[in-house]
């Protein structure tokens, strides 16, 4: 391809679709809406983040003001720990609206994590949020239909087209040449977006987190402008395709249709019905089912703990537990804490894994529909998705399972076997172990796992671009100018 031809075809379509003034105006209303996207979605994460500073701060002020007492009552006492938004989350809301963002941590329980916002808000929500994001995966390509729909088409319909295949021009530079024009259309509106998207980053105050957000939204640009090209390339190839402009608008709203509404949602349906998952009742029955066979180390009578106490006796070589060199109550929370966190790992596992297969369902989608592929590419990048939140519940937790065992611990080596209530004056510990215990801190998923999570969407993107380029190469020859 000549790249002079280019510059010259893609010239044409950037000056004759500006001279338009509803042009002008729809990229005006499109840069409005992005602007109040951006900065609506700033400041929402500007609040929650100060709310979970400050609430952070209050819980841990509680919980090392607590007075001496026994450890296993402060084990029982609990923490509460909230989930903190990835830096560039406000440039695509992903699925955080519907995602806890608060969970309280005790022994021998695993809370859910609740109070997203869609509980605390009306119905509206469920007819989804205007995001940055969600104006250039759906919005912005159905404007590049609209103004590429008849950039060839028109040509034919006007006999003009002829006049420019007869001038040495060739089928492939007069398609990539007016999708390039297409393409630069689409910048004055994804440009804007971006300037204000690093600005609006660059002003957040995230510590150790801003490097990996400029990192990941580099990528992200990259993506977009991707799957921008995809989209202007397929708006003008099809008009090359049609025989007439209305044929083409039709095709392109099919298109468009096809890959925002029908496919996303058959996905959907398809991972969900070859991969059923249980209710939470179910699922939590299942796991309360499997902690009451293994026995209950409230129970001093359970002959699951009756043995255990019977084999430390033996291996001590004592009669009475209250004989042993530590404090037999705190090894049998020990204990229990181990078996229940070993069960409800087990199930948690197994219905994460029916959530990826669910969610590959809607990935391997993303092969043929370049939608799906920018928009679980961009949550992943923007800290919105599923994998990020799946994070979040592992570290917590783990955290909640090394509190509980210190607790455990600090029971096992500091309390004597001949206290026998955890209301005994005697049976207090110091303070200074709640307020030397760690707080909890959580690490976002690097950029090499956020990258390994979301290979299929990358390549669909790259599939997408070599493929529709391979097309206009091989079917250029059939096509017709009249």
């Amino acid at each position: 391809m000549r790249f002079t031809i280019l510059k010259i075809l893609s010239r044409q379509v950037l000056i004759s679709t500006l001279k338009n003034k509803s042009t002008i105006v729809l990229i005006g209303i499109f840069n409005i809406l992005i602007i109040a996207a951006l900065f609506s979605g700033y400041s929402a994460f500007r609040q929650q983040q100060a709310s979970v500073k400050d609430h952070s701060h209050e819980v841990r002020e509680r919980w090392e003001n607590n007075p001496d007492k026994h450890p296993h009552r402060m084990a029982h006492y609990g923490y509460v720990v909230f989930r903190q938004k990835f830096p560039l989350s406000f440039f695509d809301f992903g699925m955080d609206s519907y995602l806890g963002n608060a969970v309280f941590l005790e022994a021998h329980r695993q809370n859910t994590v609740n109070f997203s916002e869609a509980s605390l808000s009306n119905g509206l929500l469920r007819f989804g949020e205007i995001s940055a994001g969600m104006i250039l995966q759906v919005l912005l390509p159905l404007l590049l239909f609209f103004w590429g729909f008849d950039l060839i088409a028109r040509e034919r319909e006007n006999g003009t087209l002829r006049i420019l295949l007869t001038q040495g021009i060739s089928w492939p530079e007069l398609i990539v040449g007016k999708a390039l024009g297409l393409f630069y259309l689409s910048l004055s509106i994804f440009t804007p977006a971006i300037v204000i998207g690093f600005i609006l980053l660059a002003s957040n105050n995230s510590g150790l987190h801003n490097s990996q957000a400029f990192g990941q939204f580099s990528v992200l640009i990259t993506s977009y402008l991707v799957y921008l090209s995809i989209i202007s390339l397929l708006a003008v190839y099809v008009s090359a395709q049609s025989s007439s402009s209305k044929a083409a608008l039709i095709k392109l709203i099919g298109c468009w249709l096809v890959f925002t509404l029908i496919l996303p949602k058959i996905s959907q349906v398809a991972g969900q019905s070859l991969f059923p998952s249980p209710s939470k009742i179910a699922f939590d029955t299942k796991v309360e089912e499997e902690l009451i066979s293994q026995g209950d180390s409230h129970n001093p009578n359970d002959p699951h703990y009756k043995a255990l106490k019977d084999s430390l006796l033996r291996a001590y070589n004592v009669d009475s537990t209250h004989k042993l060199p530590f404090n037999y109550g705190g090894y049998v929370m020990r204990e229990g804490e181990r078996l229940s966190a070993e069960v409800y790992n087990r199930h948690q596992e197994k219905l994460v894994s029916i959530y990826q297969q669910q969610q590959n369902a809607v990935r391997l989608t993303a092969l043929i529909n370049p939608f799906l592929a920018i928009k679980n590419l961009s949550m992943a990048l923007a800290g919105t998705d599923y994998n990020t939140y799946n994070d979040f519940q592992n570290q917590v937790e783990a955290y909640r399972y090394k509190q509980a065992q210190a607790m455990n611990e600090l029971q096992i080596k500091l309390i004597s076997n001949k206290i026998k209530s955890s209301s005994d004056k005697s049976s207090a510990v110091s303070s200074q172990y709640w307020k030397d215990f760690p707080d909890f801190d959580y690490h976002f998923l690097s950029f090499t796992q956020v990258f390994g999570k979301e290979i299929i969407a990358i390549i669909s993107l790259i599939i997408w671009v070599v493929g529709l380029f391979f097309l206009i190469k091989t079917t250029s020859t059939h096509l017709k100018a009249f």
